[in-house]
């Protein structure tokens, strides 16, 4: 019988409308070995909190409160962007870590987040091996980006793209309707640095001819004016009115994002500060048509209320398969989610090796791009619709969805030293 240790569960980066999901999916099943598996922590506010020894009780909480957890958007625990450095550059943080693991007795390591943070969990998985420490390190996927590779799709991708296809689809209707003596054209901007899956996400929106969105704009297509502004207007000619879906990565042909605010973020990412306007006051200037724009922004990312029941699922089951996984000894890996077939959509769990997981960005194929760059394929369609199929509805009370709020108790702190970040 093997020995009896703690878990340790964190959030990391962006949130979802479904990480939380995942959450459900790790704490339940840890619950369900409790010959194998002791208290279940939380790191508060992510990383941080393992590295501030800053822990919560997972145990406090009753089991409709964890239950709640699958319909609740955000991260309940809390998230941090905060990129560990390499190991070279700062073996202090790693072997933090490992202090706080190895003062509460944690022997299994879930870390959920994206690229970055398979990274860091793969690098945490090295440095216990190294240090004799034993301890399970198992990454839990998530990115609204869905720009991991070796799974299918990311868990908190099709929640993301049920949403803007529907909200672009909503807009184009409301565009059209007052085209002949108002707006013209319609910019929304969604999320995706370097890769277009939310944007071409829009694109399901548009299923038949003429339909919005009739151009999409995506990061891995260089941003060509001359060339867009002939389309806008060739549009609007034809059928009155434009609506446009484009990626807050949009980038010229020498690699410049349109919308560089000259910042970066804690992963030293650049800061974008809208494509949406830039786009927009480009058609005003070139073509003098009056337009709209909007920013989904973390409207997108958040709402709940209209998550793909696919999604939801998907992400329960990597946060169950990931406790799985460590109870069967596996180490540095990430359960993955395999397409069995597109029609109808058969899905199962599998393995992938942090090793290939970790700094690989997954982007939009070529193929599932038009010839022109302004729209999606019917090969990358039948990819994206089964990702938003179903519906999954909060719970409501007075109008509005119910959501959960934790207790989040603290874990009495067992080391003297406090980290400084």
């Amino acid at each position: 019988m093997a020995k009896k240790r703690n878990a340790f569960y964190a959030q990391s980066g962006g949130v979802t409308a479904v990480i939380n999901a995942s959450a459900c999916g790790v704490i339940e099943t840890a619950r369900k070995h409790k010959d194998r598996i002791g208290k279940l922590y939380a790191g508060r506010n992510g990383i941080l909190g393992a590295l501030e020894e800053d822990l919560i009780d997972t145990s406090k909480e009753s089991a409709a409160a964890i239950a709640a957890l699958r319909h609740t958007p955000s991260g309940a625990f809390g998230s941090a962007r905060y990129k560990l450095k390499s190991l070279e550059a700062n073996r202090a943080e790693y072997e933090r870590l490992i202090e706080v693991f190895k003062a509460h007795d944690i022997g299994y390591f879930f870390y959920n987040g994206g690229g970055d943070s398979a990274d860091t969990c793969l690098k945490v998985s090295q440095l216990s091996g190294a240090m004799g420490y034993p301890l399970q390190a198992i990454h839990v996927p998530k990115t609204v980006d869905n720009d991991l590779p070796i799974t299918d799709c990311c868990p908190g991708f099709g929640s993301v793209a049920k949403y803007v296809a529907t909200s672009i689809r909503e807009a184009g209707f409301d565009v059209e309707s007052m085209a002949r003596t108002s707006t013209k054209v319609f910019v929304l901007e969604v999320m995706g640095r370097h890769a277009g899956w939310i944007t071409a996400a829009c694109g399901l929106a548009s299923e038949a001819e003429g339909e919005a969105p009739h151009i999409l704009l995506f990061p891995e297509i260089p941003f060509d004016q001359d060339r867009f502004i002939a389309k806008v207007e060739a549009t609007v000619k034809r059928a009155g009115y434009c609506v446009i879906g484009v990626s807050e990565g949009l980038q010229t042909a020498d690699g410049k994002f349109l919308s560089d605010a000259g910042l970066r973020d804690a992963f030293g990412h650049a800061q974008l500060g809208g494509v949406a306007p830039v786009i927009a006051n480009l058609v005003r200037e070139k073509l003098k048509l009056k337009y709209h724009w909007a920013v989904a922004d973390y409207l997108q990312r958040a709402a709940r209320h209209i998550a793909s029941k696919t999604d939801v699922a998907q992400a329960y089951a990597v946060g169950k398969a990931a406790v799985e996984l460590a109870l069967k000894g596996h180490n540095a890996v990430m359960p993955a989610i395999v397409r069995k077939s597109s029609k109808p959509y058969k899905w199962s769990i599998g393995v992938a090796d942090l090793a290939k997981v970790a700094n690989v960005e997954k982007k939009m194929p070529r193929d599932f791009i038009t010839t022109d760059g302004f729209h999606i394929t019917a090969k990358c369609r039948t990819y994206l619709s089964p990702l938003i199929q179903g519906e999954d509805f909060p719970p409501f009370r007075n109008g509005l969805p119910r959501y959960v709020r934790l207790k989040n108790v603290a874990v009495p702190k067992k080391l003297g030293t406090p980290f400084k970040l």
